[in-house]
């Protein structure tokens, strides 16, 4: 680690992606440039970070007409830490402060780093009585659900939901989220998952390896999370739902598109596949369909931290390892 002569820090530690490849790519590098501090930004000493599929797609190439000209890139979405400095304006935070939170998916530089740089409103105090290995398992997962959830479905009391894929991270997130927020939740999962899906409020958990989704699911649902997102689970998934209800589908097609085509043609191509399908059920349906992807989202954040105080949100650690280690532990 560097300190210029304000005492801020110049550069520091951090696991860099100078190629797209597997875990072998990744380099831990003892001095990499710090940048200054934009004046909504937030510099934050790194306490912990965790792992996101996402950032293993990043890694071996999803992405890539965004991300390939900006290598060498830092991977890491999530961050639990303390702050560290200040941009000029930020005024809800305060140096020394314990923080939680995650980058946007298309950020370049990345948690993967002894200090990391957030915005303001990609940050929240970290929630009492949670340890920052537990807190950096939170935010990336809990807000992309969060974004599903109540910025798209805007789900309420009382309301029926079905979650496809429970036992991942975004699925536990939203069963959760979805439990607090009042509703009736249904999952499907694999039957190592059944237990821990109930007990965090799911009524069913159905094992989509031993039993057929449309027989053993009843009723319709205001809305459906899935998290899968291939062609059976869409069409199962539509047809769960009530007319007006909404599907959300993690599984966007704009990354795989652009990386196809470029981003001058596949994000407007993107574009016209999302309103097609839009167009499509609406009429065959009378649902509403949706990519869901996770944002920036400051309310949301604070939602997170006040349900995972109260112990109505947590996210289960699988395994820690020290920044060192990342390259043998990043194999899955």
């Amino acid at each position: 680690m560097a300190v210029g002569l304000r005492g801020i820090v110049t550069s520091c530690r951090a696991v860099v992606l100078p190629r797209f490849g597997g875990p072998e790519v990744l380099e831990l590098l003892p001095n990499v440039e710090v940048p200054d501090l934009k004046p909504s930004e937030v510099l934050v000493r790194t306490r912990a970070v965790s792992i996101n599929p996402l950032d293993t797609r990043m890694r071996s190439g999803y992405g890539r007409s965004i991300f390939e000209p900006h290598l060498p890139l830092i991977l890491g979405r999530d961050i639990s830490g303390e702050v560290a400095a200040l941009g000029a304006s930020v005024r809800s935070l305060s140096v020394g402060q314990e923080v939680f939170g995650a980058l946007h998916p298309t950020a370049i530089r990345g948690t993967y780093a002894d200090y990391a740089i957030l915005s303001e409103d990609e940050l929240a105090p970290k929630p009492v009585g949670v340890t920052h290995v537990e807190a950096s398992a939170i935010p990336f997962a809990a807000l992309t659900a969060w974004r599903g959830l109540k910025g798209t479905a805007r789900i309420s009391e009382g309301q029926r939901l079905l979650v496809v894929g429970g036992g991942g991270a975004v699925g536990f997130a939203a069963i959760q989220l979805s439990v607090a927020a009042g509703c009736h939740v249904t999952t499907t999962c694999g039957s190592q998952s059944i237990g821990r899906l109930l007990a965090a409020g799911a009524e069913q958990a159905v094992d989509y390896t031993a039993e057929d989704l449309e027989s053993a699911i009843k009723g319709k649902f205001d809305a459906v999370l899935d998290t899968i997102g291939v062609s059976e689970t869409e069409r199962i998934s539509i047809n769960f739902l009530k007319r007006g209800g909404h599907y959300m589908t993690l599984q966007g097609e704009a990354a795989a598109l652009a990386d196809r085509y470029g981003l001058a043609v596949g994000l407007p191509l993107a574009t016209a596949v999302l309103l097609k399908k839009q167009i499509q059920y609406r009429y065959s349906h009378g649902i509403e369909y949706w990519w869901t992807y996770m944002r920036a989202d400051s309310e949301g954040l604070d939602e997170i931290r006040r349900l995972s105080e109260a112990g109505k949100l947590k996210m289960p650690v699988e395994k820690t390892f020290p920044i060192t280690q990342v390259q043998k532990r990043s194999k899955r």
